[in-house]
């Protein structure tokens, strides 16, 4: 890059990465009665970011993968802003905020591929409690591309069912058998955007990350499960390409992704050795009907908010009670300003979890 390149991306990349991370604060604090108060919390970071809207549509074409990147995430977040501002004129307010949303991820995964090549976007990528470690950043600094590290995606378009995505950290090494975090999304969901809401802390702490794809709408939470044997096929693919800790393979999900969570890893011969459901829903029966040698001991980590207002937080506690009774070795976190969305703080605490066995 010449000086002139260099000043715009220097005045670029701040209102971008602040206006994601206002987004971030957006999607982990929303309840619907408290948007209008989110919304005045985030402030105008989308202001900022469009002030500086055209300063790289001068850059000569040998920059065009950069400016693509950059372009498109700060599109995407715009995107994101503009119909959260919208929202309350909506008839159906609340849809129209998830919509919204969706919108962050598509911009995350616009701006990754840059983490190699510009430090502020690497730390970006990290949980902020590491974002001054040096060894990890040489580790990442030094780290060669590579087809089987980074973001990875297996029949997993955004319209497609049934596939996943995955992220294996840029410093992984063979030697080293890592953990591994299947992190299932929620109802309606998919799992290339589910991706994001682990990326940083696998990427922090040393994990090996796949997000599938429900082969339905959402989850098979009743009925015929054709998931179950889906998760069982992403399980062999990933254990025959990258070396992973058997002792320590996680089943996680968020809302329907959490309730599945109960319902296929407490099948007697489900592959997972530990359990994190995250706002989810619970019938006492998925315990009482459990194999006594498939609950006894088994590692679950309930993670809920006392806000919840899909699966209120008696569901929560109920299901603590109900799987401790069982004999699973429960470990309840209730987070009181949590509302039915994803936690990413609570990504750290699982992590160690995992890591304790």
């Amino acid at each position: 890059m010449e000086e002139r390149e260099l000043d715009d991306l220097v005045a670029f990349l701040p209102p971008l990465l602040q206006a994601l991370e206002r987004l971030g604060f957006v999607a982990r604090h929303l309840n619907p009665p408290d948007f209008d108060a989110v919304m005045a919390a985030v402030g105008q970071p989308d202001a900022d970011l469009r002030a500086q809207g055209r300063r790289l549509d001068a850059w000569p074409a040998e920059l065009d993968r950069i400016r693509t990147c950059l372009i498109t995430a700060a599109n995407e977040a715009l995107a994101a802003y503009d119909g959260l501002r919208a929202a309350p004129q909506d008839p159906d307010r609340l849809t129209a905020i998830f919509r919204a949303l969706r919108h962050l991820p598509q911009a995350q995964e616009a701006l990754y591929p840059l983490a190699h090549n510009l430090a502020p976007v690497s730390r970006f990528f990290l949980d902020a409690a590491v974002r001054d470690d040096a060894d990890l950043l040489r580790r990442l600094a030094r780290a060669e591309p590579s087809k089987d590290t980074g973001v990875l995606h297996y029949d997993n378009a955004p319209d497609s069912r049934g596939g996943f995505s995955a992220y294996v950290p840029e410093y992984y090494d063979p030697e080293t058998a890592w953990p591994l975090v299947v992190a299932l999304h929620g109802g309606g969901g998919n799992g290339r955007a589910f991706l994001w809401n682990w990326l940083r802390d696998a990427r922090s702490r040393g994990a090996i990350l796949a997000a599938p794809t429900a082969i339905g709408r959402t989850w098979a939470i009743s009925g015929e499960d054709p998931d179950t044997p889906n998760l069982g096929r992403l399980l062999n693919y990933v254990r025959g390409r990258w070396n992973i800790d058997e002792r320590r393979i996680l089943l996680t999900g968020m809302s329907d992704g959490g309730t599945f969570c109960y319902v296929s890893g407490l099948e007697p011969t489900s592959p997972f050795t530990h359990l994190a459901p995250v706002s989810a829903a619970f019938h006492p029966m998925l315990a009482s009907f459990a194999e006594p040698g498939r609950i006894t001991g088994l590692p679950i980590h309930i993670v809920h908010g006392a806000l919840d207002w899909m699966f209120p937080i008696d569901m929560a506690r109920e299901a603590a009670r109900g799987l401790s009774r069982a004999g699973a070795a429960v470990t309840y976190l209730e987070i009181e300003d949590l509302s039915h969305t994803y936690p990413r703080e609570a990504n750290a605490a699982i992590l160690d979890w995992l890591e304790a066995g």
